[in-house]
């Protein structure tokens, strides 16, 4: 995510069956407390930020959304599929679901019991599901959709425009319009088919199937093969100039762009093949199919946040936040967190690369942007609490996670080498490809990469609360 109004001033927010870790599908098994000698799945996966986020007893790996959407009226229907399998014995469990009128809901073709507790839609099927059988749950929905209100004040999820709707869920909003196991956990693939009146456009994640128009309606089909966490799904709807297009390296392009930021979007959007490029140089190769962007005219949003394959920008970006979201595409898509607590390795990986595009494009080397940080005084706000425990989740998109979490890493360039420090980057991203890491996993791979005891470095720059005494 790259949040414009709260940004440092140096730094300018086919369907397939995807797999699972062992290590994960145990946190979803035991996650949250159990009840009825253990055959309910949790309401959470136990996050510390945000407990009920994500549901225990369950994995998803396939959802297909069949949306429809009214921008006059703000009135969206909704039909979810999900494939799951269950990773202890079920005989209820949640999903997260936010405002929605629920039409109807079946458990393997058979009706299901339902109610609401809050977020939570809790679900009884007719029969226990067995450990490890594969489920099918369908749910249709109707209603207005709108967005959740975030612990630090900002809109999340789905968010009405003057021509359609800004969807952007990190951290909390894909539940405001679909069910859900939402967090970051749970990777899945997606199918979304979206209909909205001819003359709108809606765009989602991964590649376009296909479109067509028929009684006034035009209907969008997309696939994202790749898993994906639920909040960094987008069906963003608005009226849009289309541009699509296939890179030298294959991966396919579609931008849509808001006519009022066009002209000032163009020059920046044009750019992203060779920063796709640059990034896969240092990274390692593109993660995904596809690509591109979705440059909205939403000035209520105040950011712009890497939904999968194709960021979302609530105006026209900037050269430096076109890098930080497409880094993110390695280093939060691909990489996805097990816990909210560790999100600098989301924001401060993404700066980063803000940091070395400059450096190698003849800006300022990230020595300097590390100095000039390090000379605000210690009651800067960069300094407000250390970026590897946050504290809460009001504070997951503050200046010290995007920042202090970029200083982390050029301490550790210095401490260890370029060539070292190289190697844990694109060994980074590559061993956890299209899975999960913590920052405990981060600090041993890069000890096995240098030979080096980084565990002071570490507790200093990621844990340690106010200004570090020392550069």
């Amino acid at each position: 995510m790259t949040p414009s109004r709260r940004r440092p001033a140096l730094l300018r927010r086919e369907a397939v069956v995807a797999t699972v870790p062992v290590a994960v599908a145990a946190l979803l098994t035991a996650a949250g407390p159990a009840t009825a000698a253990g055959s309910a799945g949790a309401p959470g996966v136990g996050d510390p930020y945000f407990p009920l986020a994500g549901n225990g007893g369950y994995h998803v790996s396939h959802y297909g959304l069949t949306l429809g959407y009214d921008p006059s009226s703000g009135h969206l229907t909704g039909k979810a599929v999900l494939t799951a399998r269950a990773t202890q014995r079920l005989s209820r469990f949640d999903l997260d679901l936010k405002g929605l009128k629920i039409t109807g809901l079946t458990v393997d073709h058979r009706t299901a019991a339902h109610r609401r507790d809050g977020q939570e839609l809790v679900v009884t099927p007719a029969r226990p599901l067995r450990k490890g059988q594969t489920f099918r749950v369908t749910v249709t929905y109707q209603g207005k959709p709108g967005p959740v209100t975030d612990p630090d004040g900002s809109l999340d999820g789905w968010i009405p425009t003057d021509d359609g709707a800004f969807v952007a869920g990190e951290p909390q909003g894909a539940m405001t319009w679909f069910p859900a196991n939402n967090h970051p956990l749970d990777k899945s693939a997606y199918d979304i088919t979206i209909t909205v009146p001819k003359g709108r456009t809606a765009v989602a994640n991964g590649v376009l199937l296909g479109q067509s128009t028929r009684n006034g309606k035009t209907t969008f089909r997309w696939r994202q093969k790749e898993p994906m966490a639920a909040y960094l799904a987008t069906a963003t709807v608005g009226t849009f100039q289309v541009k699509q297009y296939t890179t030298r390296d294959g991966i396919k392009v579609y931008d849509a762009v808001d006519p009022r930021e066009a002209n000032a979007a163009a020059p920046v959007l044009k750019k992203l093949p060779s920063v796709l490029e640059w990034e896969s140089g240092l990274f390692g190769p593109y993660p995904y199919r596809a690509a591109g962007s979705i440059v909205d005219h939403a000035p209520n949003v105040g950011y712009a946040l890497e939904t999968q394959t194709r960021p979302v920008y609530d105006s026209a970006p900037s050269l430096s936040t076109l890098v930080h979201e497409s880094a993110h595409q390695w280093f939060g898509d691909s990489v996805s967190l097990t816990s909210w607590k560790d999100i600098w390795l989301n924001e401060g990986f993404a700066t980063y690369a803000e940091w070395l595009y400059s450096e190698q494009h003849g800006g300022d080397s990230a020595q300097k942007n590390f100095d000039t940080l390090y000379a605000t005084p210690a009651t800067d706000s960069l300094w407000a609490f250390p970026p590897g425990n946050p504290g809460s989740g009001a504070n997951i998109f503050g200046t010290p996670v995007y920042a202090r979490g970029a200083m982390t890493l050029q301490a550790l360039r210095v401490a260890i080498g370029d060539r070292a420090f190289f190697r844990v980057l694109r060994a980074w991203a590559q061993q956890h490809r299209y899975g999960h890491g913590t920052t405990a996993q981060l600090e041993r791979l890069a000890e096995r990469e240098s030979g080096q005891n980084l565990g002071p470095l570490f507790q200093k720059w990621l844990y340690r609360p106010g200004k570090p005494s020392t550069p």
